[in-house]
């Protein structure tokens, strides 16, 4: 009877400490919130996504709760995606996004975190100058999108203008590009570093250069569907929070920097990304305080694709799809100041002066 009763206590005792642990178990994970699944478009396999990479491979999305999946698509598919709320946010050329914003207004720009690239016109040294290219080819992935928009600002700055020459769509990206050049289906194309590096080894040139005109504004911003961005608006603040601790990242850290582009760029040269990472570091690429500038907005207004274009720019009010006021909480909350120092300030201080209003 007692080894029964015994048994028994035993028994009941081993249950309940089972219960108890459970319990705690079951409490540690409802203390825990579960990671957000987030879907970010990218278009360009280039310096403009670094932060992205940085973030995923350094963990900063996970940090502020995302899950985030990357996924890769070319304009005009990449607005598509936002649209249709396949994805959440893509970070985005900033004459595209105006152009895309301007349509309905469905569209909002909450950010710039990124100046521009080393964007090259690059053609066969066979042709001297960007004048020689009246009359020739000129490839671009699309009508209108960014690598078109460069060309036509570089142009300018040799008295051409965009019908001097034929625009030759490839559909693809920036390697697309590079092979219609080498396949010689174009005279010349817009190709970003690392990318043109290569060509150059081969025999091609750079005519023109977009890094090296301070009035060719080039920026890419944070694009979301505006009636999701008014519904959850702590996300993109996240966003911002991440993209900053990436680009902190980047600033502070250039062997990590490199190992996080490559992890995506499989195929690139070490010593090419070592070399972009030089310029971009030195001329502070990445901004800080991804205020969006009306400058880089008039400049996009002033310099349209095309007449139709010129007219839908000129006529919206830009004040209902660029929203700064995500920065501006940041800002005032401290957070870029805990996240850099108090060295800061004068950045946040001369940023704000400059910002769309």
């Amino acid at each position: 009877m007692k080894t029964t009763r015994t048994y028994r206590i035993s028994l009941a005792k081993t249950l309940a400490a089972k219960l108890v642990l459970l319990a705690l178990a079951g409490g540690a994970t409802a203390q825990t919130p579960a990671l957000r699944d987030v879907t970010i478009n990218f278009a360009t396999r280039t310096g403009t996504t670094w932060p992205l990479y940085i973030a995923q491979e350094g963990g900063y999305f996970e940090k502020y709760g995302l899950r985030a999946k990357l996924v890769f698509a070319v304009h005009p598919a990449a607005v598509a995606m936002i649209v249709s709320g396949e994805a959440q946010m893509t970070n985005y050329p900033l004459e595209q996004a105006m152009q895309a914003a301007s349509k309905d207004g469905s569209l909002v720009m909450i950010g710039s975190p990124y100046r521009k690239s080393l964007f090259a016109l690059m053609a066969p040294n066979s042709i001297a100058s960007v004048r020689d290219l009246k009359g020739k080819t000129i490839g671009v992935s699309q009508l209108g999108d960014a690598p078109y928009n460069y060309a036509v600002g570089l142009l300018s700055k040799f008295g051409l203008g965009p019908r001097d020459v034929q625009w030759v769509p490839t559909g693809t990206d920036v390697n697309g590009r590079a092979a219609a050049l080498l396949s010689g289906r174009v005279d010349a194309t817009m190709l970003t570093a690392p990318i043109y590096f290569k060509l150059e080894q081969q025999g091609y040139k750079s005519l023109a250069n977009t890094s090296d005109y301070d009035d060719i504004y080039a920026p890419t911003v944070y694009l979301y569907k505006k009636s999701f961005a008014a519904a959850d608006p702590k996300l993109p603040e996240l966003m911002i929070k991440v993209h900053a601790e990436a680009i902190k990242r980047f600033y502070d850290d250039k062997a990590f920097a490199v190992k996080a582009y490559l992890a995506y760029n499989k195929n690139d040269d070490p010593g090419d990304i070592a070399r972009v990472y030089d310029h971009y570091a030195r001329t502070n690429t990445f901004e800080r305080v991804p205020y969006l500038d009306a400058a880089a907005v008039r400049y996009m207004i002033d310099h349209p694709v095309d007449a139709q274009s010129a007219a839908q720019l000129k006529k919206f009010d830009f004040r209902g799809v660029v929203d700064n006021a995500a920065v501006e909480r940041l800002v005032r909350e401290g957070f870029f100041e805990k996240l850099y120092g108090p060295s800061i300030k004068a950045e946040e201080d001369r940023r704000v002066k400059t910002a769309f209003r």
